[in-house]
């Protein structure tokens, strides 16, 4: 300090975390205000504030604070221990940059409130100092005007009268003074028991729309409203309000009146802000003052700053801000500092009723004790705040949110601050409230555009599973941290835990172990998001009873795998945990629950979306819940058309291969069948029905099973095709073209085998000898389903050893590929070069080549039904 002679010392270092900011305040103000230099308390706070800011937040090192003391001033030193910074230059040129940037106010505020200031550097660390002069006044004088001429003096009476007015605790007037009876010209008896509303002509104070019944009921009010005389006017008053209580407990509020041109001898002095005015001597912006110029351009930017402004604007050691629901009747946090985390953000609490109430929203409220008024401010709770003043932000009349700041130590507030305060709120609500419609205008946007994807993807899937799943990667992370989706599959069933996800994939199986050792959620179809505790509950029982374990083996917690995942579990499930229903068709098939980790709580708008989303979720997976059970039913009603399985016939390989067209379905129109019809015959049959799907299905199984009936009933081929084309006419409109080649196998001593074979408008059966020669083996008949009397013959063919016999429907022979058909000529020369293959080794590759004829997947069912006379083995001498 020059050549000051230093008379006191204080010093302190304080750690690199966001709280060392408001034990800085304090210690600096603590000092100060013990050496006496209450005058340069302000501004000494605000300048540690912010060099300590910088020390501890920015540069994230320690910070050392050094207070000097001399009979001139004090200097206060804070030094952090980041060496590699640039050296600034200081010259009249000097750019310090935005005043509003994260880092670097703290140079310009000393420039601004500082009489002398600088920056010294050495190897380890820098320190910035600055020096405030104490002003040149009377010892013992806190405050005082200037000196003015006596023309410049406010006008009086001969006597400044003072009225003094008790009112009860039922509005009523108890006492009323002789200069009251002067000012207003009613006598006390005139007054005493009426109401004191039916004197006041209350204008309403600008910004802060109370009345004046909310006035009476502060403990600390000072402003302006009318007094209705003895004759009829209206007399304008300056009043300042003490709310007091008698030896009985009961309360009452003191108010001092004088006229409003007398207002001098109530109003409490106001330090106009150092910034008020710009450098170019125009009258700056109030918000601008407040907020920096440029203001952040979002709303949690905007809060933030708030706070952060609202906090220093009153050296408090702590701020918050509270954004209020469209109906008003919750508040809801959205901007701390100084308070323990941000572990209540987003959280709620009602204004006007229930448990927690905040019951100091609408109107100005100063609590010099929070200890005397427990609960009094919720969010305050267990943080060690004593004293706080709150305020409302209000658009138009209508209640926008809460501003409020606290410090450490009771009744550092008085009715002064929180009239300074909802200057500062009047001049931001709007702001505010811009922002917060923007912010409102685009999360509708976004859930909107969520929910059309959600609505996609949920829509283009009916597997069950793969719903199940969807539903869960949707809510995270976007809605919740993790989720799990419980499903019910009748009405007498309990809750099954069918899937649980959580962000960090190494959490899932441990949350998926701790869900499935809770009770389910209750099925309740009420619609809207309910808290859940159980899984916090269980979550804190399970780290609880494994931690003590762990402490009793006198085993570390950082050496148990099984310890680790315990505890992370409890910390991902202890937050909060909704449940919503999901309800379709009137009802309940399942539950959606989401969570938060430890501490953590879910915006209002979050669990809107969440439930528009569950109902979404809930008819598809309802949706993918019937096709998974038609589609099971439909299968085994399509299994049932199919032949159990190929019989052994002696000296004969046969190999079928069957391919359905169309997603799910098993049988079509075509099919085939191998059977027994008595000792040594066999029945065969390969048949089309006209089209595909569930219509063509239902004559396949008329044709397989009437087949295997008039075939052991003794009738032979022929009988057996005409009996069915009876049974297939009188179907009616149901009755579809059949195409059937049937035949009667009866194998030989001799290895060879004995065919009767008849062919009803199907393709033709091609022999492949063992020369690689490929013939027809049949002739063409009529098909069956058209007409009454047909006249159908069989034909007989012998296959000699080594002989393959190829049979197929017009899936195989009409695979197209554009202008290009398989046709009978290419499947008889694929056939031709399987010379010596098996019957199955022949099927597959015939299927083969009908695949890669095209490019395209086939669009007609395919079956190929390949036997072969398996050649006589030599025997071994």
């Amino acid at each position: 300090m020059g050549s000051a002679v230093i008379t006191a010392r204080a010093a302190a270092t304080f750690e690199p975390v966001g709280r060392s900011v408001a034990t800085a305040r304090a210690f600096v103000r603590d000092t100060l205000q013990g050496w006496g230099y209450n005058d340069v308390v302000d501004d000494a706070v605000v300048l540690t504030s912010e060099l300590v800011t910088n020390a501890v937040i920015h540069a994230g090192t320690a910070a050392d604070v050094l207070c000097l003391r001399s009979a001139e001033g004090v200097r206060v030193e804070v030094a952090d221990h980041y060496p590699e910074r640039e050296v600034p230059l200081q010259s009249s040129g000097i750019d310090f940059g935005s005043p509003d940037r994260e880092n670097g106010r703290g140079l310009l505020l000393c420039a601004a409130l500082a009489s002398r200031w600088g920056v010294e550097y050495s190897p380890t660390r820098k320190h910035v100092w600055f020096q405030l002069d104490l002003p040149d006044r009377p010892v013992g004088i806190r405050s005082a005007g200037p000196v003015l001429p006596t023309s410049l003096l406010p006008v009086t009476d001969q006597r400044v009268r003072v009225a003094v007015v008790q009112i009860d605790s039922t509005g009523a007037i108890s006492a009323w003074n002789e200069d009251a009876a002067h000012v207003f010209g009613h006598t006390a008896e005139q007054v005493a028991g009426k109401q004191f509303t039916d004197f006041v002509a209350w204008p309403h104070t600008p910004g802060t729309s109370t009345g004046i019944a909310d006035a009476l009921q502060l403990s600390r009010w000072e402003g302006s409203y009318g007094i209705r005389g003895a004759d009829g006017r209206t007399i304008a008053v300056y009043a300042s309000h003490l709310r007091v209580r008698d030896n009985d407990g009961d309360p009452s509020t003191v108010c001092l009146l004088v006229r409003d041109d007398e207002r001098a001898v109530l109003q409490s002095p106001v330090r106009a802000p150092v910034s008020d005015v710009s450098s170019d001597n125009r009258t700056a912006d109030p918000f601008e003052v407040f907020i920096g110029s440029p203001a952040p351009d979002d709303l949690d930017g905007l809060l933030q700053r708030t706070v952060e402004r609202a906090r220093d604007m009153l050296d408090a050691d702590a701020a918050f801000l509270l954004l209020a629901t469209d109906d008003e009747t919750e508040l809801e946090v959205r901007a701390t500092t100084g308070l323990p985390s941000a572990r209540q953000r987003f959280a709620r609490v009602p204004v006007e009723a229930g448990t927690g109430r905040y019951g100091s929203a609408r109107m100005p409220a100063v609590h010099e004790d929070l200890t005397a008024v427990p609960g009094a401010v919720p969010l305050l709770t267990d943080t060690g705040m004593r004293s706080v003043v709150t305020v409302p932000l209000k658009v138009e009349g209508r209640l926008t949110g809460s501003l409020g700041v606290a410090a450490e130590n009771a009744g550092r507030y008085s009715n002064e601050e929180a009239l300074r305060l909802q200057f500062a709120a009047d001049r931001i609500a709007l702001a505010v409230e811009s922002a917060r419609l923007g912010e409102l205008e685009r999360l509708r946007r976004g859930s909107l555009s969520f929910l059309v994807e959600a609505s996609d993807l949920l829509a283009g899937t009916l597997d069950r599973d793969q719903t199940l799943a969807l539903m869960a990667q949707m809510t995270v992370p976007t809605l919740a941290t993790w989720c799990a989706v419980y499903t019910i599959a009748d009405q007498s069933s309990d809750p099954y835990l069918s899937y649980v996800l959580h962000e960090d994939e190494d959490l899932i199986d441990g949350l998926k172990a701790l869900l499935s050792k809770i009770s389910p959620p209750d099925p309740v179809p009420t619609p809207g998001a309910r808290v859940w505790s159980a899984p916090a509950e269980a979550g804190h029982r399970a780290a609880v009873s494994t931690s003590t374990r762990a402490l009793a083996a006198d085993a570390p917690l950082s050496m148990s795998t099984a310890t680790r995942t315990t505890l992370a579990t409890a910390q991902a499930v202890g937050g909060e945990t909704v449940v919503l229903p999901l309800v379709a068709r009137n009802r309940v098939i399942g539950m959606l629950t989401l969570g938060k980790p430890s501490d953590d709580h879910f915006r209002q708008e979050i669990l809107e979306l969440a439930e528009d989303l569950s109902r979404r979720a809930a008819l598809a997976l309802d949706n993918a819940r019937l096709y998974s059970e038609r589609m099971a039913i439909s299968q085994s009603l399509q299994r049932s058309l199919l032949p159990p399985g190929l019989p052994d016939v002696p000296n004969v390989e046969i190999e079928v291969i069957y391919r359905a067209a169309g997603e799910g379905n098993e049988v079509g129109g075509d099919f085939y069948d191998v059977f027994p019809i008595s000792d040594g015959a066999y029945g065969f049959a390969i048949g089309d029905v006209c089209g595909t799907g569930p219509e063509a299905a239902a004559v396949t199984g008329l044709a397989r099973h009437a087949l295997r009936l008039l075939a052991r009933e003794g009738f032979g081929g022929p009988a057996v095709l005409e009996r069915l084309n009876a049974a297939i006419l009188d179907e009616g409109a149901r009755s579809r073209f059949l195409t059937l080649l049937y035949g009667e196998l009866w194998p030989q001593e001799d290895g060879s085998a004995l065919l009767k074979v008849v062919c009803a408008g199907h393709p033709l059966p091609l022999r492949l000898r063992q020369d690689g020669s490929v013939v027809p083996a049949a002739e063409p008949q009529p098909l069956l389903g058209v007409i009454d009397d047909l006249e159908l013959y069989a034909e007989e063919v012998v296959l000699d050893p080594g002989d393959v016999l190829l049979c197929v429907t017009d899936g195989i022979t009409e695979r197209r590929e554009g202008s290009r058909m398989l046709g009978d000529d290419g499947l008889a020369e694929v056939l031709s070069t399987c010379t010596g293959l098996t019957a199955g080794a022949v099927a597959a590759r015939i299927l083969r080549a009908v695949e890669r004829f095209a490019a395209e997947p086939a669009s007609d069912d395919m079956a190929i039904l390949a036997m072969r006379i398996p050649e006589p083995q030599p025997q071994q001498s």
